[in-house]
């Protein structure tokens, strides 16, 4: 086996000068284990992946199971395959009925690039309103509506016709009006650092969409699939969007991703032109049962229920007189230190100690925390006895 820094830094594309730089050789349940043996917590589920945990054994056997019948053997919509109608069965019967309808995609910004895509077919509108410090992907079109403008200068031109309001700040939402093809938003702002909006926020939200014909849009590539404590973000806000998109914890560690709308909505993909929207991969048949899988462990294994007990005891043993703020829904944390240097600092020293804590890309005076959800309360107290230790030294 090949672990040499040089392959990795000289033979594989790099996308910092300081990438996190540990080498992984197997991972099981919430630890990732280096080729010397060294065991690491991972308290980021691989930036909200694993939500249900590295490996787990359902999702394994269900891989398994379709590995044994057939991988890909036709473009997205053409073949009748029953991992892909299980998938969109079991969804849509997890949704309000207005989302009844699945494209499956490989990765949340595809996700959201079709969501965008069907949203300005089916209005015949072109303008576009997301919010500042937003993020939704790094493709073009994703990148067009992402609110950090550092990470985007380099590669303008982006898509035209993009507004940008504020986040939870009603007074913006004036900026929706009849020309407004949608707005995309997330549900709770990650890479911001963790930014939750107020339920009277997301319904006038909904009500200035319904008032000039705006689809919205939520994306809920990393706050979605029990994250917060309930199956979808949107659920706690008593709103439902016309768009909803998918990613990351989806699969259970497979690249899967979804935008998800009414039938009447998705079907305008289907012609003038048809193949308004194509992919080769999108609803890969050992994707898609690794997915329902993830679905079937969440509610098996009631996961939802400890969500909000694990996420206040975290926030109890995290307790310190340095933290500016600590913000949280469910096992969704941003915590909040005086500079960049010392979360950094708090990084690297946790990394030594062997748990995995780590940045935001739009908000670096905060560490995230967003653990398996099937991290135990003793691997809780464990974990958080190392970082206050981290948060000490630093």
């Amino acid at each position: 086996m090949d672990f040499s820094q040089e392959t990795f830094l000289n033979k594989l594309a790099q996308t910092t000068d300081s990438p996190y730089l540990i080498a992984i050789e197997r991972a099981e349940g919430i630890y990732l284990y280096s080729p010397d043996g060294k065991r690491y917590t991972d308290l980021i589920s691989g930036i909200a992946v694993s939500n249900i945990g590295h490996r787990h054994p359902k999702v394994i056997e269900a891989i398994k199971r379709q590995l044994d019948k057939h991988l890909h053997v036709m473009v997205f919509g053409e073949y009748i395959q029953a991992p892909s109608n299980q998938l969109t069965a079991r969804l849509t019967g997890l949704l309000p009925k207005a989302l009844n309808c699945c494209y499956f995609v490989n990765s949340g910004t595809e996700a959201n690039e079709g969501a965008l895509k069907l949203a300005k077919r089916f209005t015949g509108r072109t303008e576009i309103v997301s919010c500042y410090k937003s993020y939704h992907g790094s493709t073009h079109g994703s990148l067009s509506v992402s609110g950090n403008e550092q990470k985007k200068y380099a590669f303008r031109p982006l898509l035209p016709d993009v507004r940008f309001i504020h986040f939870n700040q009603a007074k913006d939402l004036e900026t929706i009006t009849d020309r407004t093809a949608c707005v995309i938003i997330e549900t709770v702002q990650g890479d911001a650092g963790v930014r939750i909006p107020s339920k009277a926020y997301l319904q006038a939200l909904r009500k200035r969409c319904s008032d000039t014909g705006a689809l919205l849009i939520f994306d809920e590539i990393q706050c979605g699939m029990g994250r917060t404590g309930t199956l979808f973000a949107f659920e706690q806000f008593d709103v439902v969007p016309d768009i909803l998109t998918i990613g990351k914890a989806f699969g259970g560690g497979l690249p899967i991703g979804a935008f998800i709308a009414d039938n009447e909505i998705m079907r305008t993909l289907t012609h003038h032109p048809p193949l308004g929207h194509i992919t080769t991969f999108g609803g890969n048949p050992v994707c898609c049962a690794s997915a329902l899988a993830t679905l079937a462990v969440i509610e098996e294994e009631n996961l939802l229920a400890g969500v909000e007990q694990k996420g206040k005891l975290f926030e109890k043993l995290l307790a310190h007189h340095s933290i500016r703020e600590l913000r949280r829904i469910g096992l969704m944390f941003a915590i909040d230190f005086d500079s960049a240097d010392r979360v950094n600092r708090i990084v690297n020293l946790a990394k030594e100690k062997g748990i995995i804590c780590y940045w935001f890309l739009s908000h670096p005076q905060s560490f995230r925390i967003a653990p398996p959800l099937t991290i135990t309360e003793e691997q809780i107290r464990e974990s958080c006895a190392v970082l206050i230790e981290c948060i000490n030294k630093a």
